[in-house]
């Protein structure tokens, strides 16, 4: 079970607006969609993993450029 600690903070009037907006369009509560912005947060400046439209870019670049990737691999 995951104990929750109340904290205070300020952030960007627009911001806020927008991450309510989105929890409550997912249907989901406000505080779980800002744990997930700190969880992708924490990992994108942990190194753990790249984001997830840098690694659609990459996959896609494969995809579009194999032939010359083998070619310059020889």
């Amino acid at each position: 079970m995951t104990i929750r600690q109340k904290f205070a903070s300020q952030a960007d009037a627009e911001l806020l607006e927008q991450m309510r907006e989105m929890a409550k369009a997912e249907g989901r509560q406000f505080q779980a969609v800002v744990e997930d912005a700190f969880r992708d947060y924490l990992a994108r400046k942990s190194g753990e993993r790249p984001r997830a439209e840098v690694m659609s870019h990459f996959r896609d670049s494969v995809r579009r450029n194999a032939e010359l990737y083998k070619r310059l691999a020889k």
